[in-house]
């Protein structure tokens, strides 16, 4: 069965982690993707991740996440006859996303006005840490400095421990998704007027969007979001410590929590209104740390779950991998081995599923330039003209 963007050519022009992530994205669906990189400077993530011979190697697990159902293509875009492969490349592409400085590429000439001269159905994307304009445009940052520029380091951790850095990358692979997501907008639009655009994404604008409701709370009060930790303003939807370890219950709304109080024996503390949840949290967050402590957390789980009241044991990431659910949903792709990377792997495909035509990992990541030779190929380029431009180290 087709898949979406299967025909749809990406340039995927990026390092890191953002970039590769929103190309990765289209390219399980389907698209051919080509990574180009510096042929002595590539991806930094090559060199990124708790393996260090494959760090060593240049596959390292960071680029591993985001490197399947990629082609790599090494071009030194600081040289003339570079930018002329690129600017054939992306001729014949439907989409280019880039994620260096802003004006970077303007200054090789490769900047929108340049390329969508050669191609006005490409879709150009940017994604940068403050976008192409404003005051801090030509800033640059990663996850963790758009973390702290935002605010949610600030409201992340507790009263006693602030601010925190969140423990995974979430807002560059947020970045990812929103750019996936503009690109899919950015294709369907083109399909409707035949013509490209440029998109200009800003992972602090990822970051905010990530706080929204905190946003608006904001606009109507004047009081910026404080940490909570594990607690919630509503005592049924917080963490306790049970006999072995801490659960996480999810009486959010006010079916829930008068449900979890009929299963714990306690319906008297049901409340009809959330003012007066909010109002009698202390004494309802007291019942229910001491009445969580007479169980384990898996019995917890099994015990509210089937009460249909949200809750669940918190887990380490090694657990929640190990979860047969995560199997089921055909969420990890394993690859046994893959060239540059002896011994088995696993990454991530994608967060659905479609009825027909969904996404698939159908090739490990590339080797740097491993498929540079084929591509050029592709592109005309006869055996004397590849071999000039591997004379002139421009790949």
């Amino acid at each position: 069965m087709q898949r979406p963007f299967e025909g749809i050519r990406i340039i995927d022009a990026t390092h890191v982690l953002a970039g590769p992530f929103a190309a990765y994205q289209l390219g399980v669906l389907g698209a051919d993707v080509i990574k180009v990189e510096h042929p002595d400077d590539p991806d930094q993530s090559r060199g990124s991740g708790p393996d260090w011979d494959l760090n060593r190697a240049g596959m390292g697990t960071y680029f591993l996440t985001q490197g399947s159902n990629k082609r790599s293509l090494t071009l030194d875009l600081k040289q003339a006859a570079a930018r002329e492969v690129f600017k054939r490349l992306v001729a014949q592409a439907d989409v280019l996303v880039e994620n260096y400085r802003p004006g970077a590429f303007e200054a090789l000439g490769l900047g929108y006005e340049a390329l969508s001269a050669l191609n006005p159905r490409l879709i150009y994307c940017s994604i940068s840490a403050f976008g192409q304009g404003g005051p801090r445009g030509g800033q640059t940052a990663y996850d963790h400095v758009i973390q702290a520029t935002s605010g949610i380091m600030a409201c992340t951790g507790t009263e006693q421990v602030n601010p925190l850095k969140l423990g995974a990358p979430a807002i560059d692979y947020a970045t990812g998704t929103m750019g996936a997501f503009a690109l899919s907008a950015a294709l369907f639009q083109r399909e409707r007027t035949g013509r490209g655009q440029r998109i200009d994404l800003a992972m602090l604008d990822v970051a905010m969007m990530m706080m929204a409701s905190h946003v608006t709370a904001h606009s109507r009060t004047g009081r910026p979001a404080r940490p909570r930790g594990n607690d919630h303003e509503y005592a049924t939807n917080s963490a306790y410590p049970t006999k072995d370890g801490m659960v996480m219950l999810g009486a959010s709304n006010l079916r829930q929590q008068k449900r979890l109080w009929a299963a714990l024996g306690r319906p008297e503390m049901a409340k009809a209104r959330n003012e007066d949840r909010v109002a009698d949290r202390d004494r309802e967050a007291a019942a229910l740390r001491e009445i969580m402590a007479t169980r384990t957390a898996d019995d917890w789980e099994a015990f509210l779950q089937s009460r249909h009241v949200p809750a669940a044991r918190v887990r380490r990431m090694d657990e929640a991998l190990a979860d047969p659910h995560l199997a089921a949903r055909g969420l990890v792709h394993r690859f046994e081995a893959a060239e540059g990377v002896p011994g088995p792997f696993a990454v991530p495909v994608a967060a659905f599923g479609l009825a027909h035509g969904g996404p698939r990992v159908d090739a490990p990541p590339r080797p740097l330039g491993a498929d540079t030779d084929a591509i050029l190929a592709e592109l005309g380029y006869d055996e004397a003209a590849r071999a000039a431009l591997r004379s002139t180290s421009a790949i």
